[in-house]
């Protein structure tokens, strides 16, 4: 029997180690320009060796980027910040999201009645109401006007409180966006009791306000009309058969007849769907763009980042010199040294943010100059690796930059994650087509709909893999419902009103 030992042994190997500073250079790759802005006012209240460059040019900030970014290859070959690359593939992206290019976005969830009839800005569905809303002073938000009757209402204070905590769930349109029940858990309180402070708060003005979708916003508006009856019940608890104008079950589901079923249609036109906006809200926050794109006079595309965006920072390196000369204990000394460090690597991480996204930009528009110069029929299929592969980065290096980032076009100003869209095969081998141009087509061919021919999904399919679009009928029905397009029955249905309605 072999004797147990112990020995000693020495082993080389290599290991990543992710030291704060490379989670402060992976961190500032993936914020967007305002939230870069907020971390270095931070920085600058921490960091006293930290100073703005307020005296650099905007022109002549942005010809230092793009001389950089041209040396952009060495650079990312030799810097500390290349290890980007080699965390991300070693870690497999735990520390941030990275993902696969996204599918296009869509927009903000809309209620059904909003299909078939437009809100006016005032909020009213016919006309702009007067009214209370006149009543309103200057900038007071919805918040503000709950809060101020929740002072008035005979409330004890445990139903205050629960009333409060519903007007936090209040959004600005009006509407509750918070489950009862978790909120009871929260405050520890019976869900019953909730329900009955919400009907409470359903008994504020604006009317309708603490609904929890549009058909009990509508309720409550009729209730306080004293116009909910059974009929009027009915049709509200139906909407999606108002928005696909489908009159005659309406009219057996309400058990009324045509002429009276266009009356309570007029009378829901003329309530609120979103009776919080009346108020003031919170600014909305416009888009800034990182990156420019326009034609050169030699006709190519130039690409510049926008220097506004870029936080110019600098190391006072005299104010350094000067407090350590001053500095006698360590700790002084260590916490000087710290500051200089973090705010080298700070203004060197910046730099190489910049020249990160200028790279990635210009490969973009190389990738997609087609759109750039004829429109979105020409949108290629785009992928992350096909970018990294192009610009030797990893693909999460690529999604982080891409990630909140904004380009400015003569076509109009995008997210850089819209040019990375899916791939749809080609008929007989041919070039694979963008879905996002795919989907443009579908529009397109929707849209020009004459008379009495409706385009059935299936005749869409038969129309686009005769262009050499080889695409399944699931694709086509998904895209369109994606777009917010009926149905060929609905939209047949909604055609024959239409023509019904100006005889």
């Amino acid at each position: 029997m072999a004797g147990v030992g112990q020995r000693l042994e020495i082993r080389q190997g290599q290991s990543l180690v992710m030291t704060p500073q490379l989670q402060q250079a992976i961190k500032l790759l993936q914020l967007s320009n305002i939230e870069l802005t907020e971390y270095c006012e931070s920085e600058l209240e921490k960091n006293p060796l930290l100073e703005r460059d307020d005296n650099a040019a905007p022109e002549a900030e942005r010809e230092r980027v793009e001389v950089a970014s041209e040396r952009a290859d060495e650079s990312l070959a030799r810097e500390d910040f290349s290890k980007v690359s080699d965390m991300d593939q070693a870690a497999h992206d735990n520390m941030y999201d990275t993902g696969d290019a996204p599918a296009p976005s869509s927009g903000p969830t809309q209620n059904s009645l909003t299909d078939w009839t437009t809100v006016k800005s005032g909020g009213s569905f016919d006309g702009d109401e007067d009214g209370f809303e006149s009543n309103i002073a200057d900038g007071a938000t919805l918040k503000d006007h709950l809060e101020a009757q929740v002072s008035i209402a005979a409330l004890n204070p445990d139903d205050r409180l629960i009333c409060m905590a519903l007007i936090d769930a209040v959004d600005e349109t009006g509407y509750l966006r918070a489950d009862l029940k978790e909120i009871a858990s929260r405050l520890g309180t019976d869900i019953e009791d909730v329900e009955a402070v919400l009907g409470v708060l359903q008994g504020f003005e604006p009317v309708g306000v603490g609904a929890r979708d549009l058909a009990e916003c509508l309720t409550l508006q009729l209730k306080a009309n004293d116009r909910f009856d059974p009929a009027m019940q009915a049709l509200v608890g139906r909407l999606d058969l108002l928005a696909r104008r489908d009159m005659a079950q309406l009219s057996t589901l309400c058990g009324v007849d045509a002429e009276d079923i266009a009356d309570m249609i007029a009378e829901i036109r003329r309530l609120n769907p979103r009776p919080g906006m009346a108020f003031g809200s919170e600014p909305v926050t416009p888009v800034v763009p990182d990156v420019f794109v326009r034609v050169g006079n030699d006709g190519a595309w130039l690409v510049e980042l926008n220097s506004d965006t870029l936080p110019r920072l600098l190391v006072n390196n005299q104010y350094y010199a000067k407090v350590a000369k001053g500095a006698r204990d360590k700790d002084s000394k260590n916490y000087l040294a710290d500051c200089l460090n973090n705010a080298n690597w700070l203004v060197k991480s910046l730099d190489q943010r910049a020249r990160t996204i200028l790279k990635v930009s210009s490969e973009i528009v190389r990738q997609q100059d087609s759109f750039l110069t004829y429109g979105v029929r020409h949108l290629r299929p785009l992928n992350l690796r096909t970018i990294a592969d192009a610009i030797q980065m990893h693909e999460s290096t690529v999604s982080r930059v891409t990630s909140n980032k904004y380009i400015s076009t003569p076509r109009g100003v995008f997210e850089l994650k819209y040019f990375f869209t899916a791939s749809i095969q080609a008929v007989n081998g041919a070039e694979s087509h963008s879905a996002e141009a795919v989907r443009d087509r579908i529009r397109e061919m929707i849209e020009k709909e004459e008379g009495v021919e409706i385009l059935s999904d299936d005749r869409i399919v038969s129309m686009l893999t005769a262009d050499g679009v080889n695409i399944a009928r699931r694709t086509v029905a998904k895209y369109r419902e994606a777009m917010r397009i009926p149905s060929s029955v609905e939209r047949r249905r909604q055609k024959g009103s239409s023509e019904a309605a100006f005889r």
